[in-house]
């Protein structure tokens, strides 16, 4: 009767002790359960030594189901009664007597070991149990902390907060500082307390080596107080996410935390990368249908710009860029652009194209400045700048594209160092330009320069160039021969077979003034018709 109402094995075994001696003249010797002997003796026998029955039987297998009578040093009678029952533990109570026990004795004292083995099955079960439902209670308990995690993240992705609200999130759920660097180690967004200044960065082979040993891992992993874990995007690391943990308490949670927050993270990389690279779309169109003319109406265009947060309202000039030589890299010149830009403060509508890229700015700024600018993020190769006029319309801005267009192929054709050519600062090109009588052009400069450029073409020589440096620089022999890297003797020879095939006195200035319109004419014929 009080059997059932133990709750432990230790009171079941003790109690199981002390019966045994009310059943006749018994002693539990001991009993063997799962493998270990328990030296567990009656009531009131606590001052008896505690020793192990020494087996002398062959045969005995403590572990087995079988009863069976012993042979034990210095006991006259003594029986190993089996415990086991089909799920319960299995082992053998062992009782001993100065004499053998009656059958009735007997009898009881098997129904009794019997009785103990049911009740030692029920009590082990039962602590099964308990243990199944701490374990469930603590599932439960994880399972709402996991879900907790999960929706105050997918919260961050579904509101697109970026990487702040990531760290924000993380520093919530684990109440630690938390901080989001990118692939190198930068700090990209800090959430908690006690943010270091300077932040800390690792060199940078152990950076890479950090993120490899990440990637490996495929899990957080810690380096010394933080635990840290690696955002991938299509196999490749995006960000970092640092849970700084000094008393090493992070544990499943904070890892499920970080777990999860690395693929938010690397969501909200490629959310921004696609706004990124749609708004660098949209801009580009935007840019070549402005500069082409040919797209929809005023209000329209205005409309898209201001969708892109810009306003077309303001006044704008058009401006080209392009490698002069050495480089084919359009990306690094969108790069080089794009950056001299953001420094120079005129604007953010350009648009990458094949050869060049096109710039709407809508400030002011020195022009040579912003091309030593580009130039610096070349590599060192050169670079030339054409500017358009500025004008207030969008409808304007087509004419603003050609006259850069112009200032670019004036420049080439005139050569001499790579520069920003404005074409508001043309001057005589300008007004030779603008005339858009080409024929009455080409008049001119057959007029005055006729005898010379058929020389040029049977003899393959260059005396209209030689014509028109010695005009630019005033007649200068030393500056002449300089900027066509030629003798002085060269260019007197030169000079003097000028004289000769186009019969014009140079030392007149009337005939020098329209010798040097002459030539700067030629050079605006080669920009309009470069073939």
């Amino acid at each position: 009767m009080l059997l059932p109402q133990q709750d432990s094995e230790a009171s079941i075994l003790h109690l199981v002790a002390d019966a045994v001696g009310s059943l006749g003249q018994f002693t539990t010797l001991g009993i063997f359960l799962d493998g270990q002997w328990q030296d567990i003796w009656p009531a009131g026998r606590e001052d008896r030594p505690i020793r192990t029955p020494v087996i002398v039987s062959d045969g005995f297998n403590a572990g087995g189901s079988d009863s069976m009578p012993l042979r034990l040093a210095g006991v006259p009678w003594s029986y190993a009664y089996s415990l086991g029952t089909e799920h319960g533990p299995s082992g053998h109570l062992v009782a001993g007597a100065e004499q053998p026990p009656s059958d009735g004795e007997q009898f009881l004292l098997r129904l009794l070991v019997q009785q103990v083995g049911v009740v030692l099955a029920n009590v082990r079960l039962l602590n099964r149990q308990r243990e199944q439902a701490t374990g469930l209670r603590a599932a439960t308990v994880a399972l709402a902390r996991s879900m907790e995690v999960h929706e105050a993240l997918t919260r961050v992705a579904l509101h697109g907060a970026g990487q702040d609200g990531v760290a924000l999130a993380v520093h919530q759920l684990t109440g630690q500082p938390v901080a989001i660097e990118d692939r190198f180690g930068n700090l990209w967004a800090w959430a908690g307390p006690d943010r270091p200044d300077p932040y800390p960065k690792l060199a940078r082979d152990e950076q890479d080596r950090f993120v490899d040993r990440m990637m490996a891992a495929g899990r957080p992993v810690r380096s010394g107080p933080c635990l840290c874990s690696v955002a991938m995007l299509s196999a490749m690391p995006v960000g970092v996410l640092v849970l700084h943990d000094p008393d090493g308490t992070a544990g499943e949670i904070e890892r499920a935390a970080l777990g999860h927050a690395g693929t938010v993270l690397a969501m909200e990389v490629a959310r921004m990368q696609s706004v990124t690279e749609t708004d660098a779309h949209l801009r580009t169109s935007l840019v070549l249908d402005l500069i082409a003319g040919a797209g929809p109406d005023e209000a329209v265009l205005l409309n898209r710009a201001q969708i892109l947060g810009y306003d077309l309202g303001r006044p704008h000039r058009v401006l080209l860029v392009e490698v002069a030589r050495g480089m084919d890299d359009i990306d690094l010149l969108l790069y080089a652009v794009s950056r001299a830009v953001r420094r120079a403060g005129i604007g953010s509508l350009l648009a990458p194209r094949r050869r060049d890229v096109v710039v709407l700015a809508d400030t002011e700024t020195s022009w040579e400045e912003f091309r030593q600018d580009v130039g610096a993020g070349l590599q060192s190769a050169a670079s030339r700048v054409g500017v358009g006029g500025r004008y207030r319309a969008p409808s304007d801005l087509p004419r603003s594209y050609r006259e850069a267009q112009l200032a670019l192929r004036i420049q080439k054709t005139i050569g001499g160092p790579e520069q920003a050519t404005v074409f508001d600062e043309l001057g005589v090109y300008q007004l030779l330009t603008a005339s858009g009588n080409v024929s009455a052009i080409e008049d001119f400069v057959q007029r005055w320069l006729g005898q010379l450029t058929d020389y040029d073409t049977v003899h393959g020589s260059q005396l209209v160039l030689t014509l028109s440096e010695y005009l630019d620089h005033g007649g200068s022999y030393d500056a002449s021969a300089a900027a066509l890297s030629v003798h002085r003797s060269t260019l007197k020879y030169r000079l003097r077979r000028i004289r000769e095939v186009s019969g014009h006195d140079l030392s007149v200035p009337d005939t020098a003034f329209n010798l040097q319109l002459a030539t700067r004419a030629w050079h605006t014929l080669h920009a309009l018709r470069p073939s």
